[in-house]
């Protein structure tokens, strides 16, 4: 029987399936092809949920006398954009100066392809591990995220699943394989501010009142002061106004509403409760200013309505887990990792609740853009720190 130990194969099998989220694409169906003959018993539950696409996901468990690890990532990928731009076909898998070509290539069907043939070559060399290896695995992370990580975890620990680690093989690395482990994530909020005006000519401004006006009043208050210095750990919080609106096509008109959407990625100074209670104090405050709406007694008129589930801040303080991840890095590069909380967020804020998490994977230089592409080398290297990883967690 072979076993997939080679991840450039492993990889070049999922890169052909076009598993453009939420669609499956049969890129689970090959991961399962893969994991069967290495002794994993695999299950796909789908899972549903009115006003979103219905998810496949892959839960593939291999038991053992010891403690369990959960291996966590995405086989869905971004859109390629336009095709015709990319060197290579986006779904192709064709290799180049060293160098395969698709997506999903870091993100993260690499980082998938390198956990199996370290696990196969695990298996290969000593026959069993001292332990329980799991891979959770969604179709859903790329998408809403509603019916991926988060009910595939639920609907384990309700079958009597525990860890007591795990590992997301997303894409860490900035530069080179080597240079980050994420120990923990910044939480995000996202908030649509809504200036209420009255539309009028623009000619005639005090027969009307303008929304930008106060909205401009408000932005400000948003932006300045700084929210904090940042903490030992995290950066400090950053908040960035992503979308500003009047829905105005006239330019003699004066608009009715104006809106501003922003988000916050913010650290373990907040909570987001306390966050959303500073900005609600900002914006009261701000909306009785004068500073663009002379003349005007009455305070701005706004709503502020909260995009729905915040990613809350966390930090793994695991050192078992995290001296382990350490080390394989440094004994196969020479590198010892940067232990950071910085980037977006993953799935690892939902894994946090069930487990200490980590996260080591590729180089993202490339992931989400045109000619998404790693190196053969990389794949071998990270292959190689997986294996070190699993022999030194499990002892």
């Amino acid at each position: 029987m072979t076993l997939p130990v080679d991840p450039a194969e492993n990889l070049a099998a999922l890169i052909r399936c076009p598993s453009v989220t939420p669609a499956e694409g049969g890129a689970l169906a090959v991961l399962q092809t893969m994991l069967v003959p290495l002794g994993f018993a695999v299950e796909r539950p789908v899972f549903s949920e009115g006003g979103t696409p219905d998810i496949e996901n892959l839960y593939a468990r291999r038991s053992g006398n010891g403690p369990h690890l959960m291996f966590a990532g995405h086989t869905d990928v971004v859109p390629v954009g336009d095709e015709a731009a990319w060197a290579h076909p986006p779904f192709a898998a064709e290799v180049a100066k060293g160098e395969m070509y698709g997506r999903g290539a870091v993100d993260m069907k690499g980082g998938i392809a390198c956990f199996v043939a370290a696990v196969a070559r695990h298996v290969e060399k000593n026959g069993a591990l001292k332990g329980s290896v799991s891979l959770l695995i969604t179709g859903d992370e790329e998408g809403p995220a509603i019916n991926g990580t988060v009910k595939l975890l639920e609907w384990a620990a309700g079958r009597g699943e525990t860890w007591d680690a795990a590992l997301v093989g997303e894409p860490t690395n900035p530069d080179k394989l080597g240079d980050m482990i994420k120990i923990g994530r910044r939480g995000s909020l996202s908030g649509v501010v809504t200036v209420n005006g009255r539309q009028g000519h623009a000619a005639y401004p005090h027969l009307a009142d303008n929304p930008v006006r106060g909205l401009m009043a408000l932005v400000d208050a948003l932006l300045a002061p700084a929210f904090d210095e940042g903490t030992r750990d995290f950066q400090p919080t950053n908040l960035e106004v992503t979308s500003v609106d009047v829905g105005n096509p006239a330019t003699n008109v004066i608009p009715a509403k104006a809106t501003a959407t922003f988000n916050i990625r913010f650290n373990d100074t907040w909570t987001a409760e306390s966050l959303q209670a500073e900005i609600h104090n900002r914006l009261d405050a701000a909306s009785r200013r004068k500073t663009y709406r002379k003349g005007r007694k009455e305070p701005v008129d706004y709503d502020l309505v909260w995009k729905d589930g915040p990613s809350h801040v966390f930090l793994t303080r695991d050192d078992r887990l995290i001296d382990a991840l350490s080390g394989s890095v440094h004994a196969v590069t020479g590198s010892m990792p940067a232990l950071s909380t910085s980037g977006g967020t993953s799935d690892a804020r939902f894994i946090k609740d069930y487990c200490p998490v980590v996260e080591f994977g590729l180089v993202g230089k490339t992931m989400h853009m045109v000619d998404e592409r790693v190196a053969l080398a990389d794949l071998e290297t990270l292959t190689q720190i997986y294996q070190r990883f699993l022999e030194d967690w499990f002892g």
